[in-house]
């Protein structure tokens, strides 16, 4: 009798821990599955909105900046200040407020009209040709469905707080076919924390939403580019620039957050948001790079030479550094006009126009590596999207999953981002300094 008491007592808490593990086993999964929807709406909204516009076919990564007709760019951008301007004036008069995805994971409840409008007045833009990043729609419409999943499922706090992030890193993950690199986004960023505890969920919510989006997105490489290879010359050139970026990255950052927090409010939207898109426009006239979410420029970047001329003559180096001021303008007036969006692949635009122009101007001096400047356009990418980010290894590997580059490149990838984020976390320490 006491033994079969004890068998008693020990396996009704074995029995209990089974139910628990597979029930959030069950709603991990469930999550995932919702980042991959979350992933899917957005790819098939902004198919739609580009097959109108533009008349691309469905599927691929056709987008403004391939328009041949600058006419039709311009068309365009004007049409979508007119057009978001509106829908974001009325969204902010009268739908309640919108929740962004770090309250979302701090416990403050998403409402379903506002996040599902802002998301798609988010892709009506993009779609159109905005500067601007489409990640944020993914990552609120994933948030938002977490939030369903998870309601009534009995979970602790903080079970419920990890599936939000992780639902809200899997629509990235989904749409952009990212799946370690939303892992790591959920951990590094939303998260802050690295245990068992949210690198497990993560890791599999990320994993499903790729593997369910896949069933309607095409699997393609976002960034064709030339093969990279390790060299000495680019080593000591990624040290060198690492700091330079990590400047430029804490600019950039401090730009558009006072720019957003300056944004008009109210009928001030209508007008001045119209304006800053049409202007954007003309720009996009003899430069459609700087349009969308960055793509079009980060694929010139990683795709030019140190010898053949571009635009009007220019030689690769001065037309990259002015592709990379443009884009930085036009996605900061984008922000400061009122307009809500991602930074994270404009950041990768910036960087890597950026990064192949002192590449250029490196190679000058130390003309060994040969006319490529794809190496240096991605070690330039990654250097500033980690400072943009403050998330080194979510920004090393959002680029190597974007454009699956090898091992090579790692390296240098790895000294620059080191550069970078120091100084990023040396201006932080200052600032914070000097306030107390």
């Amino acid at each position: 009798m006491p033994q079969t008491g004890n068998a008693t007592r020990t396996s009704t808490p074995v029995a209990g821990s089974a139910r628990w593990a597979v029930k959030l086993a069950v709603i991990t999964a469930l999550v995932g599955v919702a980042g991959g929807v979350a992933g899917i709406s957005v790819w098939l909204a902004l198919q739609l909105i580009q097959f109108v516009a533009f008349g691309y076919p469905f599927g691929g990564h056709l987008e403004a900046a391939d328009a041949p007709s600058g006419w039709n760019r311009f068309a365009a951008l004007a049409a979508a200040g007119v057009l978001t301007g509106v829908a974001w004036w009325a969204l902010r008069r009268w739908a309640k407020p919108v929740v962004s995805v770090p309250a979302a994971v701090g416990g403050k409840r998403m409402p379903a009209l506002s996040t599902i409008a802002n998301a798609g007045v988010q892709i009506l833009a993009v779609g159109l040709g905005a500067s601007i990043g489409k990640e944020v729609a993914p990552r609120e419409i994933g948030a938002w469905l977490a939030q369903l999943v998870t309601a009534k499922a009995g979970l602790t706090a903080r079970e419920t707080k990890i599936l939000v992030a992780c639902g809200a890193a899997a629509g990235l993950a989904a749409v952009y076919d990212v799946p370690l690199g939303g892992a790591l986004f959920a951990v590094e960023v939303l998260l802050g924390e690295l245990t068992f505890a949210t690198a497990l969920p993560a890791f599999a919510t990320s994993a499903v939403a790729a593997v369910t989006a896949r069933l309607v997105i095409p699997d393609e490489v976002l960034y064709h580019v030339p093969s990279m290879h390790l060299t000495p010359s680019l080593l000591v050139w990624a040290v060198v620039v690492g700091p330079l970026l990590g400047f430029a990255g804490v600019g950039f950052v401090k730009l558009t957050n006072r720019l957003q927090a300056t944004a008009p409010k109210g009928w001030h939207l209508l007008v001045v948001l119209p304006v800053v898109f049409a202007m954007v426009g003309l720009i996009a006239v003899p430069f459609p790079e700087i349009l969308g979410n960055g793509r079009a420029l980060g694929l010139v970047a990683m795709n030019a030479t140190s010898s053949s001329p571009d635009f009007a003559g220019l030689s690769p180096i001065l037309f990259l550094l002015l592709l990379g001021v443009l884009r930085t303008i036009t996605t900061s007036a984008t922000i400061g006009a009122g307009a809500v969006g991602g930074t994270l692949t404009p950041s990768i635009a910036i960087g890597s126009a950026v990064g192949g122009a002192l590449g250029g101007a490196w190679i000058l001096l130390w003309p060994a590596d040969g006319p490529s400047l794809a190496a240096f356009a991605f070690v330039g990418a990654a250097a500033f999207l980690a400072t943009t980010m403050r998330a080194p290894f979510t920004a090393l590997v959002l680029v190597v999953e974007f454009t699956q580059q090898g091992t090579d490149i790692l390296v240098p990838s790895l000294l620059a981002i080191t550069g970078s984020v120091a100084v990023g976390y040396l201006l932080a320490r200052r600032r914070s300094a000097q306030m107390a």
